[in-house]
């Protein structure tokens, strides 16, 4: 059988592939939702089965997902069709794709809305509003920006524009583009902010939080909520890898590049709880703060760390 060709072309590169599937990987997931699940999940031990579920089930899945794009070479409901036509399998093989699809968009539409409030927050910081700030202030400017449909509207707005305007310049000038720059970028800010961690005197007190598990705290929802994190932070099931696949080139491999994207999926999520607990403990706020956790941290970190002006805004 002759190999497919994506319509729309393909990744320059193996590692333009793993920056931009860690790309789709890497966003609120870890940065956001996962120092929440963890505080309101009981800390080390749900750290402990989060990483069992990555390493057990997301990479597998993350794997067959790259896999099945690029053979299909397709989007993913038309990939599912194609596959299941060739292998002699059912119609319904294609609502896999479909549901993929409607994931996507059920995500898309409260994540556009957090990202939109990063816009307003980086606006903020680099005004200066952050300088110097308590937990109060931190507070204050989250309910305030939550109390203000309008602002949030237009920010969710201003995300969806520019997302629109990325994605539709294609694979190489569009997305390729954006993280190859984006995403060295980021590793280098969660750097800055480790880096700041640890000179709060509370970095050890953060680490033995996330690294220390207590076992009695773990329930069945703990088990399901880690297992869910790992999907999420992994972009799985929702079509995202199997579209990326579709552009992965015929000579690359599909277990060390999903090897490489999951483990930096992974280590930006620990990365981001290793800067934001001792940040937490050091102003004594709730680990168990929610949604919210992130938007009172990183604030304050910002706010008192040399050139946090500069490394908030960016």
């Amino acid at each position: 059988m002759a190999r497919r060709q994506s319509l729309h072309g393909q990744w320059s590169s193996h590692m333009a592939f793993i920056l931009a599937a860690t790309g789709a990987a890497v966003g609120l997931g870890n940065i956001w939702k996962f120092p929440y699940m963890t505080g309101t999940n009981g800390g080390g031990a749900f750290v402990l089965i989060y990483l069992a579920c990555v390493l057990a089930i997301g990479l597998p899945i993350f794997m067959a997902e790259a896999m099945l794009g690029r053979r299909g070479r397709r989007n993913p409901i038309n990939t599912m069709r194609l596959l299941s036509e060739e292998e002699a399998g059912g119609a319904y093989w294609q609502l896999v794709g479909w549901l993929g699809v409607i994931a996507g968009i059920l995500i898309l539409s409260y994540y556009s809305v957090i990202a939109g409030w990063t816009f307003s927050y980086a606006i903020d910081t680099a005004r200066g509003v952050f300088s110097g700030a308590d937990k109060t202030t931190a507070e204050s400017v989250l309910i305030t920006l939550q109390a203000n449909p309008w602002a949030m509207i237009g920010w969710h707005t201003v995300f969806m524009a520019l997302t629109v305007f990325v994605v539709g310049r294609g694979v190489e000038q569009g997305l390729e583009k954006a993280v190859k720059f984006l995403m060295p970028a980021l590793f280098f800010l969660l750097l800055v902010l480790v880096g700041y961690a640890m000179s709060t005197g509370f970095f050890q007190q953060g680490l033995e939080y996330m690294f220390r598990p207590d076992f009695s705290q773990v329930t069945g929802h703990t088990i399901l909520a880690a297992m869910g994190q790992a999907f999420f932070s992994l972009s799985l099931g929702m079509g995202a890898i199997m579209a990326y696949g579709a552009y992965l080139p015929d000579d690359a491999s599909i277990a060390g590049t999903s090897f490489v994207v999951v483990l930096a999926d992974t280590s930006v999520a620990l990365l981001a709880g290793m800067a934001i607990f001792p940040i937490v403990f050091l102003n004594g706020l709730n680990p168990d703060a929610g949604p919210g956790l992130v938007f009172q941290t990183l604030p304050l970190a910002f706010g008192h760390m040399p050139g946090g002006t500069v490394f908030g805004t960016l």
